[in-house]
């Protein structure tokens, strides 16, 4: 009797692709298992799923199979649009990774109406012939609602704006409660001191302010004070679960998801001008030539003399604005030392290494409709280049700090690039004709940092630093303090932000246990592990919210450039694939030019030369050439754009 083979079953987590086939990522094989559309029984993105292999001699490129059990249902909800009949309706999901539309029958519409934002809870989930069927359990916006696209948006991730009912008591609480005398006991008074904030024009919230003077022996004394949002947070309570749970404040355009409610974030710890506030503050020594001979990190109140605006105080600094000039009068001495001590801070931490990215960021300007009317480039001018580094100093000197001191800590740390990625680089910037120094396994941030100097001003510069970029490792939270690649020290943290950033929030509560010498055996150990979780799920959430900040992005680039569908504009070329070039235009908005919209040629993909080649023209399209596109078609719901060469139509 013949052996029957033993067909070999795994398990995995299935990712779907909108064309209604998948892949099932699975721990035992180094490549993921494709499984067409009909041999899904039913599953849906993100699901744990059993996949049957079948015969090898069967497979195209990848191993294939076919799911034959789903062990684990990860969606319980979907967030979409709601498409309605008469009898029916269907739920279209709202996020690119989700494809599978949602059925509703009439009695669970809930008062949902055509193109309102909502939520559908699942009831029934899909089988081999039928949709997964739901309820709708909450109506995000109403169709054409501004901002609801982007609320939308923010749900799918599971981010909301608003708070549970007892995390936003305690937040009135305390804000009603304001500053008591008792809360001044033992804090230094600087409420005589100049002292101001610099912020963006729209900000609401203000956890950081600064103060310098110039010492009797030369040296400055920089002072930087942030916001004491520990006093205000119980470790423990309502505030603080929440807080941890969204480890960060989300920045979506206009509209902000805030890790503290605003009673607190835009109230009792928001830096406020003419306010008095509670502060933790650290005052730097520094000499001229830019070392921090002494500190000290103390509690304190504070009340802000200004609120100043980067734009105010970079034309201030830069024109000498006359009208600014004569309203900044009483403070103009100070912001002239402060951005004299901030150019030198600068030119020494580039002369250590510290890579500055200075990529094209995007400012996206809506209407009251929540319409995209332009899309521009983003200014990083003297004020904002000194207010950071200010901050990088203070967080730097605060992780040297606590490292000596072996307490429990939250260090922000980025690790040096895989071998692997930078041995790529390598070969990438080579067909720029730049060298990049060092073996994969020991560059060094200096010779990543000439190589961002040597494209600056060029036609290159952005296609360069985003690619270089790309290899370099995510930086990430942890009780480790393993330094700072990109920044090129050994010693770095997250100190300045505790209204947006959970860790920074979590090392106050520590710094002000040591420094008012009521850190024991016993809460060294209950913080050591208090850190662990928080490092870990502030990266998490980290992750998350930079990711949906990219679709937001990504979301109204698109509908900009639904408006301007037949135009031409100048690009250069950002990426090079098999299947297309993709282009970028001077202010930030990508598209793809499909490799078969390319009717002049057929061409050929050359990876190691980043580049598509004519076979019989020899036509070059490589990374950083400067072409002309006309946009040709653009998905807002996929947030995609298509472009065509100019002049290939």
């Amino acid at each position: 009797m013949s052996k029957v083979r033993k067909r070999k079953v795994l398990t995995g987590t299935l990712s779907k692709h909108r064309q209604g086939f998948g892949f099932v990522s699975c721990d035992e094989l180094e490549r993921d298992v494709f499984v067409s559309a009909g041999s899904m029984k039913g599953a849906m993105n993100g699901d744990e799923v059993e996949v049957d292999l079948i015969p090898e001699y069967l497979w195209k490129d990848s191993p294939e199979g076919i799911i034959t059990k789903i062990l684990n249902r990860k969606t319980r909800e979907v967030v979409g649009t709601f498409q309605k009949s008469k009898k029916f309706g269907f739920v279209v999901p709202e996020s690119r990774k989700s494809f599978d539309d949602v059925f509703v029958r009439k009695k669970d519409f809930s008062g949902a109406q055509r193109g309102d934002k909502v939520v559908v809870q699942i009831t029934k989930y899909p089988d081999r012939y039928n949709s997964a069927e739901g309820r709708i359990t909450e109506i995000i916006s109403r169709n054409g609602q501004p901002g609801g696209d982007i609320k939308a948006l923010a749900r799918t991730y599971d981010m909301r704006e608003t708070f549970p009912s007892r995390a936003n008591a305690e937040a009135k609480a305390m804000k009603k409660q304001g500053i008591r005398k008792e809360d001044l006991d033992g804090r230094k008074d600087l409420r005589g001191k100049k002292i101001f904030t610099i912020d963006g024009a729209d900000s609401r919230d203000f956890d950081d302010a600064v103060s310098i003077e110039i010492l009797d022996n030369g040296n400055y004394l920089l002072g930087v004070h942030i916001a004491d949002v520990a006093h205000y947070v119980a470790e423990g309570g309502p505030l603080d679960k929440e807080a941890l749970k969204r480890g960060t404040s989300v920045y979506l355009i206009d509209q902000v998801i805030p890790m503290l409610p605003k009673a607190l974030s835009n109230d009792i710890c928001s830096l406020n001008p003419g306010a008095d506030r509670l502060t933790l503050s650290v005052d730097m020594e520094v000499s001229p030539e830019c070392e921090v001979v002494r500190h000290e990190i103390y509690e304190s109140v504070i009340c802000s003399a200004e609120r100043l605006v980067y734009d105010d105080v970079s034309d201030l600094l830069e024109n000498d604005d006359k009208e600014l000039s004569r309203r900044y009068a009483h403070i103009k001495e100070e912001l002239l030392l402060m951005n004299e001590l901030a150019v030198k801070l600068r030119k020494k931490r580039e002369e250590q290494g510290s890579l500055d990215f200075d990529l094209d960021e995007a400012c996206i300007v809506l209407d009251e409709r929540g319409i995209p009317e332009r899309i521009e480039l983003s200014d990083r001018r003297s004020a904002n280049k000194l207010i950071e580094e200010f901050m990088l100093l203070a967080n730097q000197t605060v992780a040297e700090h606590f490292y000596w001191m072996e307490m429990p800590f939250i260090y922000r740390v980025h690790e040096k690039p895989a071998a692997d990625k930078i041995e790529q680089l390598k070969i990438f910037l080579r067909s720029f004709g730049i060298n990049l120094k060092g073996s994969g396994d020991s560059v060094h941030p200096k010779a990543i940092s000439s190589v961002l100097d040597q494209v600056k001003g060029q036609s290159c510069e952005n296609v360069v630093s985003s690619v270089t970029l790309r290899s370099m490792q995510k930086a990430f939270y942890s009780t480790m303090c393993d330094g700072h690649f990109g920044l090129s020290m050994k010693y770095y943290c997250h100190f300045t932000s505790p209204i947006r950033r959970y860790p920074d929030l979590m090392i106050h509560r520590i710094i002000k246990l040591v420094i008012n010498d009521e850190m024991s055996m016993k809460l060294i150990k209950h913080f050591r592990k208090k850190a662990e979780e928080a490092a870990e799920q502030s990266s998490v959430m980290e992750r998350k919210a930079v990711e949906l900040e990219r679709e937001v992005e990504k979301l109204k680039k698109a509908e900009y450039m639904t408006y301007h569908i037949g135009e031409k504009f100048d690009a250069v070329i950002s990426g090079v694939t098999h299947y297309g070039i993709y282009a970028e235009l001077d202010n930030t908005i990508e598209g793809l030019i499909r490799v078969d919209d390319l009717w002049d040629d057929y061409y050929d993909y050359y990876g190691e030369k980043y580049a598509l080649i004519g076979r019989n023209t020899n036509k070059v399209y490589k990374l950083g050439d400067r072409i002309e596109i006309i946009v040709d078609d653009v998905s807002r719901e996929r947030r995609e754009i298509s472009f065509i060469i100019a002049d290939s139509r």
